[in-house]
């Protein structure tokens, strides 16, 4: 990653974001988030072996 120069920098632009009421849906304001982190290493009946185990991870939100 490299980083910006001020010409570059004076191109970027910003917004502002709605107000708090605008974005919520009544007076409700909820998400659902479901995570799930999943490993397996299996070393069984065997001498001077090494288990590797590469992990999984999942996040999923969905806001309303």
């Amino acid at each position: 990653m490299r980083e910006l120069s001020f010409a570059e920098l004076d191109t970027e632009r910003t917004e502002l974001l709605p107000t708090r009421e605008t974005l919520t849906f009544g007076n409700y304001n909820w998400a659902n988030i479901v995570a799930s982190n999943s490993s397996l290493a299996l070393n069984a009946a065997s001498l001077y072996a090494v288990a590797n185990s590469a992990a999984v991870q999942t996040i999923a939100v969905g806001q309303g």
